[in-house]
């Protein structure tokens, strides 16, 4: 918890004393930190994507498959928006063919880009109102992340992903850059390279080049560097785009080229020594067509893994000590889960973590642990956990789909291992059918439920939940419903419920109930004096969080939540934080996903 809170302590020192748009300092073109190896050039800005055409990112449900070479590339790169294989205009003609006249085809303005519109669940064209780019910036910078909250960060997901304008006091570039950078450290690789991939090459900046860089060997996907190859060196003198240029020239069929390209970063950039990081660059090189280097890795002696490291080994299925992974955040792990040649076993429990962090929904969970169970001999599988799901699907007696479900709640010893149980079986819980027999299991059962947002499905308990008096249920229901009609929510049941149930869970409950504002704030302030927190405490954060929902801006607001969060454990979020988010997401029009965190957090503490 220390370095997060301390970090939340440091932002609200930066923000005090001063309004939302002036915030934060201006910070020029300061770039994120590099996550490149020493050695490998001066950081300009951060790293790298799969430039404007990257290649395809495998399913985690896909088969593990050799990689015996990277295929080559084209001549010349596609043109941005050009399918596969389709012909680019102009491509194979004469130039004296070409129609004289004619102005070159405009490049794709890049003044607003970003997959969601408002009709995908982007935050619309006022998101982030009147705020400085530059302030927004350095919130997106200053964020600590993975985020504790799971459907915060999928929040924050859609936002960073929203097609909106440029804010004033950044340039189009520079804004894709932090929020692609931001996007990275959450462990959401493909999202990051939805928003990189835009550009062309000529529009980008210092920062994005290097943003673009870290993209792709997030997604060990070394070919994606290779359009942006030439423009990067031109405005970088960093180690990483010389081997790059030897990697793709090794990719497009071009031994000799690579060859030159390794052996002058060995001279000139990294005094004729075979570093780890120029071997695997030369792993890549030799992956590639004519490539006949055989180059072995050797772990030993390295002690911290890199995103370059990462990357090129995931590149060429050079398998990774585990130990290393335990240098890096959790972050890796929603890179890792869309690895194409992951071992089944790594493949669930690297999805598993995935999908609490958020970057798997609860649907790419289970397709994952179907494409295990395709791929498993049927006299295996007797007893494995991808057998036990298909039965809390499909085991024809409701019971033994149940049972079936508490083998997946049980398995793993944290706290995360089991809500990625609950993730992996919400669908399955929507399924069941509610009945009295079951109350107990009802908990359990509406966890899951809320994990993937099936309120409705959820809300078929509420009767079973009001006349049996089961208390946890009653608790989750009253938070994740998105009306409490048949419901009773009221002070007294949250205070009865509150003075039976750990401290944190009955503090949590009232913020999230009064956030939602389904409890009177008279009695929501002297349960929370009861419950020794303070439910309104004002602070600089909760002023300028207070004043985005205002104003109707909503990716401020989300922004400016997910900041209230800096904090690895759920235990750690200060109820009144809780409070302060809930409600400001409910007045921004985002209440449904309000409700999904206040339950989140009762689920988690």
């Amino acid at each position: 918890m220390g370095d997060k809170v301390s970090r939340l302590a440091l932002i609200g020192a930066a923000l005090a004393g001063v309004g939302l748009a002036a915030a934060i300092p201006a910070i020029g073109q300061e770039a994120p930190e590099s996550l490149l190896p020493p050695g490998f050039g001066d950081p300009v800005p951060p790293a790298p994507p799969p430039g404007p055409r990257p290649s395809p990112t495998p399913t985690p449900s896909q088969a593990p498959t050799p990689l015996p070479t990277i295929q080559p590339l084209p001549g010349q790169p596609a043109a941005p928006g050009a399918a596969a294989g389709e012909l680019v205009e102009g491509e194979g003609e004469a130039e004296e063919d070409a129609l004289p006249g004619l102005p070159p085809e405009p490049l794709l303005a890049i003044d607003r880009v970003g997959p969601l519109l408002d009709i995908d669940g982007g935050m619309g064209n006022g998101a982030f109102g009147g705020t400085d780019g530059q302030t927004l910036s350095q919130l997106m910078r200053r964020l600590d992340a993975p985020l504790p909250s799971r459907w915060t960060s999928m929040l924050l997901r859609r936002t960073l992903l929203s097609n909106v304008p440029t804010p004033h006091g950044v340039s189009a570039p520079d804004w894709i850059a932090e929020r692609a950078w931001l996007l990275l450290r959450m462990g959401e690789a493909d999202s990051a390279r939805l928003l990189v991939q835009v550009p062309d090459a000529s529009q980008y900046s210092p920062k994005l080049f290097e943003v673009a860089m870290q993209t792709s060997l997030a997604l060990g996907d070394p070919a994606g560097l290779c359009p942006l190859v030439e423009p990067a060196s031109a405005v970088s003198r960093a180690t990483g785009w010389l081997l790059a240029r030897a990697m793709c020239a090794a990719m497009a069929g071009e031994p000799g080229t690579a060859s030159a390209a390794i052996e002058q970063a060995r001279r000139t950039r990294l005094a004729g020594r075979n570093t780890i990081d120029l071997l695997l660059a030369e792993k890549v090189v030799g992956a590639g067509v004519n490539g006949r280097r055989s180059i072995t890795i050797e772990w030993q002696g390295v002690d911290q893994l890199t995103t370059w490291r990462y990357g090129l080994a995931s590149a060429t299925a050079v398998d990774i000590p585990a130990a290393l992974f335990r240098t890096v955040g959790p972050q890796v792990m929603g890179w890792r889960a869309r690895a194409p040649m992951l071992p089944d076993g790594e493949r669930i429990s690297t999805g598993r973590r995935a999908a609490v962090l958020g970057v798997l929904s609860s649907a790419a969970l289970v397709d994952l642990y179907g494409g295990v169970l395709d791929r498993t001999d049927p006299s295996e599988q007797s007893g494995t956990p991808p057998l036990r799901l298909r039965d809390a699907y499909a085991a024809a007696d409701q019971g033994d789909r149940l049972a079936a479900m508490r083998g997946l709640w049980e398995e793993g010893e944290s706290r995360d291992d089991h809500y990625a149980g609950l993730i992996l079986t919400a669908r399955a819980a929507a399924r069941f059918a509610p009945s009295a027999d079951y109350l107990a299991d009802s908990p359990q059962l509406l966890r899951a439920m809320f994990t993937a947002g099936l309120d409705r499905r959820a809300a078929r308990w509420t009767g079973i939940v009001e006349s049996g008096g089961e208390d946890e249920s009653w608790a989750l229901l009253a938070l994740g419903l998105p009306g409490t009609r048949g419901l009773t929510v009221s002070a007294s049941r949250a205070r009865s419920y509150a003075g039976s149930a750990d401290t944190l869970k009955g503090q949590f409950l009232v913020a999230g109930l009064a956030g939602l504002g389904r409890i009177g704030a008279d009695d929501a302030r002297n349960m929370a004096g009861d419950l020794d927190f303070a439910l309104d405490l004002p602070s600089r954060w909760s002023q300028l969080l207070d004043r985005a929902a205002a104003s109707g801006q909503k990716g401020t607001t989300v922004l400016l939540a997910a900041i209230g969060m800096q904090t690895n454990d759920w235990r750690y979020v200060p109820p009144t934080h809780l409070y302060h988010i809930v409600s400001a997401l409910r007045r921004v029009g985002l209440e449904p996903e309000a409700r999904m965190i206040a339950v989140e957090a009762l689920t988690r503490s």
